[in-house]
């Protein structure tokens, strides 16, 4: 008789076969309380489009949903919980469940326990709170969370609240055995073949799957081998899915765009025309995710999407005073007009009854 797989084998196998998974918004009312038949409404869009996994509680989700006393972080993560484990029993036992982790050593650990509980099978590890921190207390930290849930690697850019990564960080983080992925989001490609090339040059790359967060330049991420030469072997590395805030809109033509990338990297062969795509997924993600002023609408953008759709039913944030910059709407309805072919339009209208039932 063989030994089935452990828990962590199987999760890593999962994510090493490349998924779509949207990082999870927060849907709410116009009083700026979680409107549950849309949020569990979404979950549904985004497991009806096909996507692998879920991430929430992450930034998409709100950072602010972690504050103590805030009283959201379980019920948002219950949510999800609930809808995915439905899912499960009926046909898709393969579904990935990422918990967002944020804070200093002790509410990561309290936060990874409570994702653990409602089922969720890794957590995402947000370095934000750790500001000054030096790189051996960043791997003290993350040594000890990983003793708590297989770790999500997760390099945000600054502007979102994350914090500068070097090399040295990412490769004694690909040495810790619990990592099972990294989400790589600077917006950065130098900062990001800093994550690439230390996994590589681990030896692990076979075991960590690499994400791109990358909004900004999704395709190219997803169809490049990445090729080092280190100590007189040759390694590589690619990078296999996504973990998006992009692909919390228009999932499913996320899903059919990482099943045309996972192709050409099979024949070797880049279509131009995919190319041109990715360069029209990047303006658009432009305009949702308001880079003109570094991001700083990036959160309503996503829920201005969301909205016209009919999923969300207004772009309100749990901060007030969020909303558009000044000529978000404007670049929102260029690129709305623009790349048609990008969204979900029919496919949501199909099911948006069902879904929000």
């Amino acid at each position: 008789m063989t030994d089935s797989p452990s828990p962590k084998s199987s999760l890593s196998a999962r994510l090493l076969s490349g998924l779509v998974i949207p990082a999870h918004p927060l849907a709410l009312t116009s009083q700026r309380k979680i409107d549950e038949r849309r949020q569990r409404g979404l979950t549904r869009y985004y497991l009806a489009a096909g996507a692998g996994g879920l991430a929430v509680a992450v930034h998409s989700t709100q950072f602010e949903i972690h504050e103590p006393g805030s009283g959201l972080l379980r019920p948002v993560l219950e949510l999800a919980s609930e809808e995915v484990r439905r899912l499960r029993r009926e046909k898709a036992p393969q579904l990935v469940l990422v918990a967002g982790l944020v804070g200093r050593t002790e509410q990561a650990l309290d936060e990874a326990a409570l994702a653990r509980d409602l089922g969720y099978d890794c957590g995402m590890l947000s370095l934000g709170a750790l500001k000054t921190a030096g790189e051996e207390e960043l791997i003290s930290h993350c040594r000890a969370v990983a003793g708590a849930i297989p770790l999500f690697g997760f390099y945000l850019q600054p502007a979102v609240g994350g914090r500068r990564l070097s090399y040295s960080f990412w490769r004694r983080f690909a040495e810790i055995p619990e990592v099972v992925a990294i989400k790589i989001a600077p917006f950065n490609r130098y900062q990001t073949l800093d994550v690439i090339r230390a996994v590589a040059e681990s030896g692990r790359a076979g075991e960590i799957a690499l994400y791109t967060g990358n909004d900004d330049n999704i395709v190219s991420d997803l169809v490049t081998e990445f090729r080092y030469s280190s100590g007189g072997q040759q390694r590589s590395a690619r990078i296999v899915g996504g973990l998006l805030g992009q692909w919390a809109v228009w999932t499913r033509k996320a899903v059919e765009l990482l099943a045309e990338t996972k192709e050409s990297c099979m024949t070797g062969s880049v279509p131009s025309a995919l190319l041109t795509l990715g360069a029209q997924l990047t303006d658009a993600n432009g305009a949702l995710f308001d880079a003109v002023h570094s991001f700083a609408g990036v959160l309503p953008g996503i829920h201005e999407a969301l909205r016209r759709h009919g999923l969300l039913a207004g772009r309100w944030c749990l901060n007030p005073h969020e909303d558009l910059s000044p000529g978000q709407l404007e670049e929102i309805d260029r690129i709305w007009n623009a790349y048609p072919h990008l969204r979900d339009d029919d496919f949501v209208q199909e099911h948006l009854d069902v879904w929000l039932s």
